[in-house]
C-alpha cells in the first residue's frame, strides 16, 4: 500500500512530464500566466476524462476532495472553475496533441499497449483507418456547422492492431470528406490498411499502390473492371470469388492503372454478399477476409471512446476548449490500455476505466491495485506507544 502517494498520482508519474515542459515553452502555453500552469490544466483534463466529471464544477470539486493531497499530482493549488475555463479556450490545442503523440512514443518504446486478437502469419504493420462524427447543438456550438440545424466535428483515427492504439487522429468539421484526410497520413512501405467504401478514391488507391501500401476495402457496385484472372477458391471456406481485375472506368484507369483482386466473400451472419477489393496479389483469399473483418476493430473503438470517456458532453463550448478535450481523451485511452495490458487481473478497457474511476485518490500501490482491483485493501495497525522500563528512570516512551 502506497502511503505517500494516490493511484492517480501513480499513473501521471509515469507520464512523460520532462518533454511536456519541454512543449510548453516550445508553444508559449504560459506566456503572461499568472500562477495557473499547463500542468495544472493536464491533471484537470484527465481527472474530466479517468473520473468523469461531468463539468467544470465536477473536476474542479472532485480534485479539491482528493485528500489534501494535490502536491502530489504536481499541483500547488487547486483549480479554480473560471481560471480551468480560460486555459480551455486560450492555450494551443496542439500542445495537447503534441503530448498525445509524446505519450505514445513513450508507451510503444516500452512495448506494454498490447497485441493483436488476431493471429495472421503476416507481419507487415496492419492498421485500420476510419472516422466519426461527434454530434453538437448548433446553437452552443455555431462554429461546427455541419447541416442546417445540426453541428458536428468529425475524428479522424488511423488505429494501430498491435495493441489497438490510435497512431494518427485529426480533427475537422463534420463536412470534410475522409479521403482528403487519407492523403496526409503516411504509411510506412509495406504495410496493411483497412478502409471502408467511405474512402473510395481511385487517385488514393493509386498513390498506395505506388508507395507500396497494401490496402483492403469494399468494392463500389457500379465500379467498372475486367477480369484478368479467375483464381482457384479454397473449399470449404466462405469465399464466393476470386479474380484478378483491372479497372475499365476512364477516371478509374487513369488513376490507378495497377492489377487489382476482387474478392467475394460470404456473411453468413447477416446472409449476404461482400466485394472486396485490395491491390495484395499474394496473401490467399481467406486472408484477405480476415483482414477486413478485422477493421471492425476501429468501429469498436469508436464505441469505446464515446461510451466511456467525455467527448460526446462538453465543458466548454469553444472550438479550442472542445480540441483540448478531445486530444486529453485521446491521452486518456493510451493510459486505459496501458493499465490494462500491465494489469494481471485480465480486464477490458471498460471495466478498467469504471474501476479506475472510483479508485482514482486510492491510497494504494499501483501494481497491487492492477493485479487485484476489487481486492480489500491491506489493513496496516496503527502505531502503538511503546515504553521500555530502566532502573531509577521509571517508563520511557519510545
Amino acid at each position: 500500500m502506497s502511503r505517500v502517494a494516490s493511484i492517480f498520482s501513480q499513473i501521471l508519474s509515469h507520464l512523460p512530464r520532462n518533454q511536456f515542459e519541454s512543449l510548453v515553452l516550445s508553444h508559449r502555453a504560459q506566456y503572461q500566466s499568472k500562477g495557473f500552469t499547463c500542468w495544472t490544466q493536464l491533471v484537470s483534463m484527465l481527472f474530466c476524462q479517468l473520473g468523469r466529471a461531468d463539468s467544470l464544477r465536477d473536476i474542479c470539486n472532485g480534485l479539491v476532495c482528493s485528500l489534501g493531497k494535490l502536491v502530489h499530482l504536481g499541483i500547488d493549488r487547486n483549480p479554480n472553475k473560471s481560471t480551468l475555463a480560460y486555459a480551455n479556450e486560450h492555450r494551443p490545442a496542439a500542445l495537447f496533441m503534441d503530448f498525445f503523440y509524446a505519450t505514445l512514443d513513450r508507451f510503444q518504446g516500452m512495448g506494454v499497449l498490447g497485441k493483436r486478437k488476431k493471429k495472421f502469419r503476416f507481419k507487415n504493420p496492419l492498421m485500420s483507418l476510419d472516422a466519426t462524427v461527434i454530434a453538437l447543438c448548433l446553437s452552443l456550438f455555431p462554429w461546427a456547422s455541419y447541416r442546417r440545424i445540426k453541428g458536428g466535428i468529425k475524428l479522424h483515427l488511423l488505429l494501430d492492431h498491435d495493441g489497438y492504439i490510435p497512431i494518427f487522429a485529426h480533427i475537422t468539421t463534420a463536412r470534410r470528406h475522409e479521403s482528403t484526410i487519407a492523403k496526409i497520413i503516411y504509411l510506412p512501405p509495406g504495410s496493411i490498411v483497412a478502409v471502408d467504401m467511405g474512402y473510395t478514391d481511385y487517385k488514393l488507391y493509386g498513390d498506395w499502390t505506388s508507395q507500396g501500401v497494401y490496402f483492403v476495402t469494399r468494392l463500389k457496385e457500379n465500379a467498372l473492371y475486367e477480369v484478368v484472372e479467375q483464381r482457384t477458391i479454397p473449399q470449404r471456406s466462405n469465399i464466393l470469388s476470386d479474380q484478378v481485375i483491372r479497372l475499365t472506368g476512364v477516371n478509374a484507369a487513369k488513376k490507378c492503372p495497377y492489377l487489382l483482386r476482387r474478392v467475394v466473400v460470404w456473411d453468413p451472419e447477416n446472409e449476404r454478399e461482400i466485394v472486396l477489393l485490395t491491390n495484395h496479389l499474394k496473401f490467399g483469399a481467406t486472408t484477405i477476409a480476415a483482414i477486413y473483418k478485422d477493421r471492425w476493430e476501429i468501429e469498436l473503438f469508436f464505441k469505446l471512446i464515446k461510451q466511456l470517456l467525455k467527448i460526446k458532453t462538453f465543458v466548454g463550448t469553444s472550438e479550442n476548449a472542445l480540441l483540448i478535450q478531445i486530444w486529453t481523451a485521446l491521452i486518456a485511452v493510451l493510459v486505459l490500455k496501458w493499465l490494462t495490458f500491465i494489469s494481471k487481473a485480465h480486464l477490458s478497457v471498460s471495466n478498467m476505466a469504471f474501476l479506475l474511476s472510483g479508485s482514482l485518490f486510492t491510497y494504494r500501490d499501483l501494481r497491487a491495485w492492477l493485479d487485484n482491483p476489487m481486492g480489500t485493501p491491506p489493513i496496516h495497525p496503527e502505531i502503538e506507544q511503546m515504553f521500555m522500563a530502566l532502573p531509577g528512570f521509571g517508563q520511557l516512551s519510545t
